[in-house]
């Protein structure tokens, strides 16, 4: 099928904080939706079937509990498809966002998935009910092709968003398509958490996911592009992941994923947002990935001393670290539970520090979940107090195997190389109780091949 993302760069409000009437609201909110109106045309030109836009993207961002109000549709949450509000605006008041976008899904007859602000009265007796006696919650609504409203999905993990709710209970939420099938719906920061978004996919048996985000980059581990592909792979699911273009805050990085091949799109240098389409194989069963090739130990012990161990932040977190000297060698490198091995060569060694680091423990800044990780990363400098921090080239080509003695099942195989680009393994999987990733020589320079398990039971 031929599916669609829209990086965009949203028009921000001068005043985020600021009270304001409903009118000017949605004044500011229209701009981005004109922009939206083009992209969903051009899409549709391509002969895209599906069109996905980021987190925030129409109303902004840093808002207070207040200030944001105004911005607020008010979008019933059932699973209906009942409603049509381009077709039926005199039904709910205060619609109006969800109205241009029902008629924009109509008019191009495209399925269409957005995300905006919304709000729901509450009961008094209802002892989850903010003072002000109404929720507000950041959601995604899917919009079929005749402009019907297929879903809502209201975002469970909030990530610092205090003029939002949590909704009582995580929503699980799919629509289904004629051209793809089932789609999964959850937003952003959720795709770190069990809740939804693991639950949903592993009840449904979901193979498509349609992704609105709103991420600040992270190196070595949490670029958008690098976690989303890893996503796409861990659960054998097409992504449809859209960011937003705020490269000044750190944010780019968007694209459509397959488990073995994506189209990506991150851009640190220029403004303005950008339309990907392409087309992408519907994914029906189960992929398995290759477990054949296991890694071979070649044991040629006693030669010499290992290298020093020795620690540094990376995102941080503590991990411990073994520097990857010379141009071929086997490391071993524990923390808690964890080891971590690597078996490496490369033909020419470059003036480049690599270390294999490895983290056990509870992650706790921007955010409380635990993690176990094996990285072979480029460090930034020459000394080891710059392994774990932010870069985005290198010209070191590595064969290598990877491996860990994981606790959990979900590891996410992290591959990014120089420019901030993706890579595939040649193999990954389980075998002896170890997740393994190999690579024959990376398509550019390596800066992170890791192994980023989520151990959901212990957050």
């Amino acid at each position: 099928y031929v599916a669609a993302v829209y990086e965009h760069e949203s028009i921000l409000s001068p005043a985020p904080a600021a009270l304001v009437e409903r009118r000017s609201a949605l004044e500011l909110m229209g701009r981005n939706l004109d922009i939206y109106e083009q992209q969903v045309l051009a899409a549709a030109r391509q002969g895209a079937q599906i069109i996905v836009f980021p987190e925030d993207g129409i109303h902004g961002f840093n808002f207070t509990r207040s200030s944001i109000y105004p911005y607020l549709d008010f979008v019933p949450h059932s699973h209906s498809g009942k409603w049509n509000p381009c077709r039926e605006p005199y039904l709910f008041n205060d619609t109006e966002v969800v109205q241009r976008l029902s008629c924009m899904a109509l008019k191009n007859k495209i399925f269409l998935v957005a995300n905006l602000g919304t709000k729901q009265p509450c009961e008094r007796w209802d002892p989850r009910c903010p003072p002000d006696g109404r929720y507000q919650f950041n959601t995604n609504v899917a919009l079929a092709a005749d402009g019907a409203l297929l879903a809502t999905y209201r975002k469970h993990n909030l990530y610092f968003e205090y003029a939002f709710d949590t909704p009582p209970e995580p929503d699980y939420a799919f629509f289904d398509t004629p051209f793809a099938g089932r789609f999964g719906m959850f937003t952003c920061f959720d795709i770190l958490f069990f809740e939804p978004a693991v639950n949903l996919i592993r009840q449904y048996n979901l193979k498509q996911i349609v992704y609105p985000t709103a991420w600040m980059n992270q190196l070595p581990l949490l670029s958008a592009v690098e976690f989303q592909q890893a996503f796409a792979t861990a659960f054998n699911v097409n992504i449809l992941a859209a960011n937003i273009h705020h490269p000044t805050l750190g944010m780019t990085g968007s694209g459509i994923y397959t488990p073995v091949k994506s189209f990506i799109y991150h851009n640190m240098e220029s403004y303005g947002g950008k339309l990907i389409v392409a087309e992408i194989p519907v994914i029906t069963a189960d992929y398995k990935t290759n477990l054949e090739k296991t890694p071979g130990r070649v044991s040629e012990k006693g030669k010499e001393q290992p290298p020093p161990s020795f620690y540094a932040e990376m995102m941080y977190d503590n991990f411990t670290f073994v520097p990857v000297w010379g141009e071929k060698g086997e490391l071993q490198v524990c923390a808690n539970t964890l080891c971590c091995y690597l078996n490496y060569h490369r033909d020419v060694l470059t003036d480049e520090l690599y270390a294999l680091g490895v983290f056990d423990g509870l992650h706790t800044v921007h955010g409380t979940y635990y993690v176990q990780a094996c990285a072979l990363v480029k460090c930034g400098g020459l000394s080891f107090s710059t392994c774990g921090q932010e870069v985005t080239d290198a010209t070191a080509l590595i064969d290598f195997q990877l491996w860990g003695n994981m606790s959990t099942p979900y590891i996410f195989p992290l591959l990014l190389t120089s420019g901030i680009t993706l890579d595939f393994a040649d193999h990954m999987g389980w075998k002896n109780n170890h997740y393994f990733l190999s690579k024959n020589r990376t398509s550019s320079g390596l800066l992170t091949a890791a192994l980023y398990g989520r151990w959901y039971e212990k957050d």
